[in-house]
């Protein structure tokens, strides 16, 4: 599985959260997806790789400013961190 880090600027409130975490849903079969305004980012664990040009379009057709995107091999982690 993989884990993307993407840098969304204009982020206010939970409602532009939530517009990017549908905007990525709809473009992509993700496993889960997060988005923090404080942090300006919006984190996605997918079990393939994606288009990041795609993810880019997808994002910032909803009017957010995206930056970069970091990608890395994602593990999920047992009860107990195992």
């Amino acid at each position: 599985m993989w884990k993307y880090t993407v840098h969304v600027e204009g982020m206010m409130c939970g409602m532009c959260e939530s517009h990017v975490n549908d905007a990525v849903r709809k473009a992509f079969p993700v496993k889960k997806v997060t988005s923090s305004r404080s942090r300006n980012e919006t984190t996605v664990i997918a079990e393939t790789e994606l288009d990041e040009e795609a993810l880019r379009t997808a994002i910032s057709t909803t009017g957010y400013e995206v930056g970069e995107i970091r990608k890395e091999p994602w593990e999920k982690k047992g009860l107990f961190g195992r």
